[in-house]
């Protein structure tokens, strides 16, 4: 099955590409080289391979979420230039 110009020309439009004629040509060569390697791919014998999602195991690169520096009330509002209780005091802004 060959990518023909046209074809091209179809996706251009629905990609709202413009391409010249030479570009189109191209593309048209590129792509029909790829649908014919996706071909070739397409004959080999896959029955004992497992499907799978990835082609490496993927590993979870997060940490655990653990507390490692408890809240200390007295060191948090040591520099607050007011405070009440273990708050932060601000001023009113609605009446």
């Amino acid at each position: 099955m060959a990518f023909t110009r046209e074809e091209v020309q179809r996706v251009a439009t629905l990609s709202r590409l413009r391409l010249t004629s030479g570009e189109e040509e191209r593309l048209a060569e590129q792509l029909d080289r790829i649908l014919q390697y996706m071909e070739k791919l397409n004959q080999l014998d896959t029955r004992e391979v497992e499907p799978f999602a990835h082609a490496v195991d993927p590993v979870n690169a997060l940490r655990e979420d653990t507390v490692t520096n408890q809240p200390n009330a007295e060191a948090l509002l040591a520099n607050a230039p007011a405070k009440e209780k273990t708050f932060f005091q601000v001023p009113k802004i609605l009446e």
